[in-house]
């Protein structure tokens, strides 16, 4: 018998076996890498010689003078997308669902499904147009009025917002169909009784739709915590500039510049693995919460 159930299911291992190469290659392997964290890189010598410095490098990289700035730029942003990029795509569903003509309501759905798609480096060229100060359609209609243009992507008290509200335009397509899949599941015959019982759209949408989807907004509300230092590298990578450094650097960021910029790995691994070990434990406390609010489980 087990051999049998073997044979059946072994082309199903091996469609698997390529992922799982990659995932060894690209996720694990390179985890040896995290050993720099704790040495002196010294270029040209084997990898595992180099000194042994311990937690110097993130010594240093909490007495740095901008450290504190930098995680509090990413919590903050990142705290802000995760917030309003649950509150919009609820919102959109909710609207979508009381939409009646079907081919209306697809063509919305693919309207504002297609700016996922786009890579942050097109829609940086596309923002970075549409927002300039002197030839941006935004400040054309801003100046129209009579006030003063915005200098959204230089100017640190405009940079965060645009920075969210860029994101959620993006992003809100994406996760308005999960929460659309979800009302899909309400049962049809609560709105009937509703009816009966003279209650209005208003009201069928607080006492039926919300509390029916409620689980699902708990789930990805919860899951979406280990994301709380994932500010978008790429996004601000292509946005910001140093005139924006106070309020825009992220982790990221800041990686990328010491690492690459200026050759100091062993101080860029430093700040990775910080950020990953906090990760690590936002992630764990989310699935945590996903399983007492949510019951939900991987396993």
């Amino acid at each position: 018998m087990l051999s049998k159930k073997w044979r059946r299911e072994f082309p199903l291992h091996l469609m698997i076996l390529p992922g799982l190469i990659l995932i060894l290659i690209y996720s694990y392997v390179p985890l040896f890498g995290l050993t720099l964290a704790f040495q002196k890189f010294l270029p040209g010598r084997p990898f595992f010689d180099n000194p042994w410095v311990g937690f110097d490098h993130f010594k240093y990289v909490w007495d740095m003078p901008n450290s504190l700035r930098v995680l509090w730029n990413t919590i903050y942003i990142a705290g802000f997308k995760i917030m309003i990029g649950q509150i919009v795509p609820i919102t959109i569903a909710l609207l979508l669902n009381e939409i009646r003509k079907d081919w209306l309501k697809r063509g919305v759905q693919t309207l504002i499904y297609l700016p996922h798609f786009l890579s942050w480096i097109i829609l940086g060229g596309i923002l970075i147009d549409i927002l300039s100060p002197s030839q941006g359609i935004v400040n054309q209609i801003i100046k129209a009025f009579g006030f003063e243009p915005i200098y959204f992507l230089g100017d640190n008290r405009w940079f965060p917002i645009t920075i969210v509200l860029s994101d959620v335009w993006k992003e809100f397509g994406f996760n308005t169909i999960v929460y659309l899949a979800a009302l899909t599941g309400v049962n049809p015959s609560l709105y009937e009784a509703a009816v009966i019982d003279g209650a209005n759209r208003w009201k069928q949408t607080l006492n039926i739709t919300l509390p029916s989807i409620l689980p699902i907004v708990i789930l990805l509300a919860t899951l979406s915590l280990g994301n709380v230092l994932n500010a978008g590298f790429d996004q601000v990578f292509n946005l910001y500039s140093p005139s924006v450094y106070e309020s825009g650097d992220i982790i990221d960021t800041l990686v990328f510049r010491v690492g690459l910029e200026e050759a100091q790995y062993s101080v860029a691994t430093a700040i990775g693995l910080f950020k990953s070990f906090v990760s690590f434990i936002m992630i764990s406390l989310s699935y945590f919460l996903a399983y007492r609010l949510a019951n939900y489980r991987i396993f």
